[in-house]
């Protein structure tokens, strides 16, 4: 076991019975794992726009709670994130409260109508960290595609919501929805060269393709949620549980497949899909508090190492972001979990949102400890503002 010291916000030194020096406030995570600060690169915080549903201050403070230090702010708000002025507004918002990290993701088109390009370079100057339309999926390739060109540019990379809109209005269950506009988007990613990340993957076909790109060593990668992982469309059906969500829950042999892509590699990162709601019918769930407990319960038998690669370092290296490390020198965002049993309470949630499909579920792991720049900003569940950023 090694012990990590934390002054001015950065990891100074790691070594084996580390002593503490005066002053210093010491934090015992024995029977805990310690590990780089959890990111979720997939957060709805509702703001500009929709306050009743969420604030940056209170889905950060979700974040904490949860056990992570930074979030990727998805852009469809009210108004999208499409402009600078927008992208630092969300950035010195998220300084006020004072929690979680938060890296704004800008629109690929303006107002995410898919037809514009946005102004790819002075977004990223202004902080994005990437670009989607999430929510939307742009329907013309030639859009997509020029859309892609410009970005090259920017060194940011695309994140895209795959459901082809004809198949899905047809029948919104059809897989055929999400593997086709996969489909589309890798082979876009191959002929452009720009990054692509493909967001909340659900059918085995959508998983093929992705394997098959990184065949080729397309820079594709791609993410799952704890509600993919965890259910099928007839676990929701038989408890009788609201499931309304984008894509849809899938069958018992996708969900297996999502399994076995994480085992594999396919899959490069857990992401919430935090989707906050003021009622109990528009689609998503509420995700940042239960994620640590539902990966885990959904794949016991999954190393800690790829686990915390999912949540961490990957999550940094994809986003090009700080973190993912405890290398000395690296920021001092540290998240402290343990295998413990707890029963998920949405009444309990930092969140305004409170529809989760794991209500009631007992699940295996926890983060018990949250550091932000080397200030405790969640132990025990209690969460504690950081001075303003």
């Amino acid at each position: 076991m090694l012990d990590v010291r934390i002054r001015d916000g950065m990891v100074t030194e790691i070594g084996e019975l580390l002593k503490p020096e005066e002053g210093e406030d010491v934090i015992d995570a024995r029977n805990a794992y310690v590990a780089p600060g959890f990111i979720d690169m997939h957060v709805h915080l509702r703001e500009p726009g929709n306050p009743e549903k969420e604030t940056i201050a209170s889905g950060c403070a979700a974040a904490v709670a949860g056990g992570f230090t930074a979030v990727g702010a998805m852009p469809n708000t009210h108004p999208a994130l499409d402009t600078p002025e927008l992208v630092r507004w969300v950035q010195e918002t998220a300084g006020r409260a004072g929690l979680a990290r938060v890296y704004p993701i800008a629109a690929i088109t303006h107002g995410r109508e898919g037809k514009e390009p946005a102004d790819y370079n002075a977004l990223a100057a202004a902080g994005a960290v990437a670009f989607s339309d999430d929510g939307s999926t742009i329907e013309s390739a030639i859009a997509q595609t020029s859309a892609a060109l410009r970005a090259r540019e920017s060194g940011r990379v695309f994140i895209t919501h795959c459901e082809n809109a004809a198949i899905k209005e047809h029948d919104e269950f059809d897989s055929a929805a999400e593997t086709t506009a996969v489909e589309r988007d890798v082979a876009i990613a191959r002929a452009t060269s720009l990054p692509w990340h493909i967001a909340h993957v659900s059918t085995q076909g959508a998983i093929e393709s992705i394997a098959a790109a990184k065949e080729l060593h397309v820079a594709c990668s791609a993410e799952v949620t704890p509600h993919h992982l965890a259910f099928s469309r007839d676990d929701a059906a038989e408890l009788g549980i609201p499931s309304k969500v984008h894509p849809p829950l899938r069958s018992a042999q996708d969900v297996a497949a999502l399994r076995r892509a994480v085992r594999s590699g396919t899959i490069d990162t857990f992401a919430s899909d935090h989707a906050p709601h003021a009622d109990h019918v528009s689609p998503g769930f509420s995700g940042l508090e239960i994620a640590a407990g539902a990966y885990a319960y959904a794949l016991p038998d999954l190393p800690v190492r790829r686990y915390v690669a999912m949540l961490s370092s990957n999550p940094a290296r994809i986003l090009g972001i700080p973190g993912g490390t405890l290398a000395v020198g690296s920021p001092a965002d540290v998240t402290i979990f343990a295998d413990r049993d707890w029963v998920v309470d949405p009444g309990a949630f930092h969140s305004k949102g409170k529809r989760t499909l794991f209500a009631g579920k007992k699940l295996p792991r926890r983060a018990i400890g949250t550091i932000v720049g080397g200030t405790v900003v969640m132990q025990d569940g209690r969460v504690f503002a950081r001075s303003a950023q």
